[in-house]
């Protein structure tokens, strides 16, 4: 009887669960439509929905891709020494930090950001734009007040960063004593047993957290809102310039109506599809390595 209602209960959750993200997409689509379909007349501007949209997706790829390169060696990294080179008197406070760092607000982040790392990081900009103007993404220009995508990237990368470490952490951690002691037996240097042992054991797992991480990244709003200065699409990522989703949804939506709230709508349900593709993906790649466990 008990099981029965366990099972009950579980298959109810995934209903819900279903049912919530039906009625999530159902009132993206309803709601979105009138923009989606509207005229350039009609929204007021020189383009479609997509020629607005278009520029937007791309600052918010940018931005995430930019956070996840960036904070996933750096987490594996700190994952690594946390769980196999420091000393259980230091990897027990170090662990606590990082998760105390998943804590922190998002506001909290972007206020930091735009007051302190931001600027701190203008003689890099200034360095960048005056040595390397030949590649686009480090122009000629930049931003006296360092409130560049660039900037609001490298914030996103510190945000996710304690997310990924702290599944990496939990991960190696529960890698099987045996296949390390094995490895180490067979004359494997500590790093040729993390390669041999760890790695293959936690790979899938990785990159689920990698993917939790950019999750985090391409939805996150009030940080990149207080860090970047927007303005038009721009390859240089020194200036002043581009724009995420969920800023842009976030500084017009109060004000919005009618049409443009529609349009806005529009572009969080374009989100809401990236969402579902980047997800799509990780689980695609996530079931390729689920034949690979400790017993085999």
């Amino acid at each position: 009887m008990g099981d029965k209602v366990f099972a009950a209960i579980c298959l109810g959750a995934g209903i819900l669960i279903l049912l919530v993200l039906a009625g999530v997409a159902a009132f993206l689509v309803r709601d979105a439509a009138p923009a989606i379909l509207a005229s350039p007349d009609e929204l007021g501007r020189d383009t479609t929905f997509w020629g607005y949209v278009w520029p937007l997706v791309v600052g918010t790829l940018i931005a995430s891709g930019i956070a996840i390169v960036v904070a996933t060696p750096v987490a594996i990294g700190i994952a690594l020494f946390i769980s196999h080179f420091a000393p259980k008197r230091l990897s027990q406070p170090l662990g606590y930090m990082i998760d105390l760092l998943a804590a922190i607000p998002s506001v909290v982040y972007g206020l930091w950001g735009a007051t302190f790392f931001g600027p701190l990081l203008v003689p890099l900009y200034a360095w960048l734009s005056e040595n390397a103007s030949f590649i686009p993404i480090f122009g000629p220009t930049y931003s006296a007040a360092g409130r560049t995508l660039l900037t609001a990237s490298l914030v996103l990368a510190v945000m996710i960063l304690p997310i990924v470490t702290s599944l990496s952490r939990e991960l190696f951690l529960q890698t099987p004593k045996l296949h390390e002691e094995a490895a180490l037996a067979l004359g494997a240097t500590r790093w040729e047993m993390i390669k041999a042992a760890v790695f293959p054991f936690a790979r899938a797992g990785v990159i689920s957290a990698i993917m939790l991480g950019l999750g985090r990244a391409l939805g996150e709003t009030m940080a990149v809102t207080l860090v970047l200065s927007q303005g038009p699409l721009t390859a240089n990522l020194l200036n002043a310039g581009n724009s995420t989703i969920p800023a842009e949804i976030a500084l017009n939506f109060p004000e919005a109506f009618g049409l443009r709230q529609s349009e806005l709508i529009a572009a969080g349900l374009v989100l809401f599809v990236i969402t579902l593709v980047v997800n799509m993906l990780a689980r695609a790649i996530v079931s390729r390595y689920k034949e690979f466990s400790g017993a085999n």
